[in-house]
């Protein structure tokens, strides 16, 4: 049983999207930041949504155990928040690397834009297979 509850954590595509794009804003933020700290100031402006909404979904994943935080403090990540944000990131570069290498898209902001969509719906089974296609196809 504890098994599959950890199949089920461990899959980025049973969080919700929002949740997800929150993750995501937060550690690429974080990344550029001392400690990892990240305010509810600069995830607003980032997802151009006003504060207070920011603290609405800052405080389901909190109860979701995927940050640190609260309410008028700093954000940052736990390590299963970090662990899914980092998912993320490399489902990304896979989905940026199809588009320009393998479909030849040579618009940026296109392949950017599509990747950024889809990365929300990749699980991890579709991840191993794109990534075993990439590989086999850019030798």
């Amino acid at each position: 049983m504890s098994e599959e509850k950890d199949k089920k954590t461990s899959e980025i595509s049973e969080i919700p999207e929002s949740y997800q794009r929150y993750l995501d804003i937060i550690y690429e933020i974080s990344k550029g930041k001392r400690g990892g700290w990240v305010s509810n100031k600069e995830i607003a402006e980032s997802l151009q949504v006003e504060p207070a909404s920011v603290s609405g979904m800052l405080e389901k994943l909190k109860s979701q155990n995927l940050i640190k935080w609260e309410p008028r403090k700093s954000i940052r990540l736990t390590e299963e928040g970090k662990q899914f944000a980092r998912e993320l990131d490399e489902i990304h570069a896979l989905l940026r690397t199809f588009f320009k290498e393998v479909l030849k898209i040579k618009n940026d902001q296109v392949v950017e834009n599509i990747s950024c969509e889809i990365e929300h719906h990749i699980t991890q089974d579709v991840k191993s297979s794109l990534h075993k296609f990439l590989s086999k196809y850019l030798e």
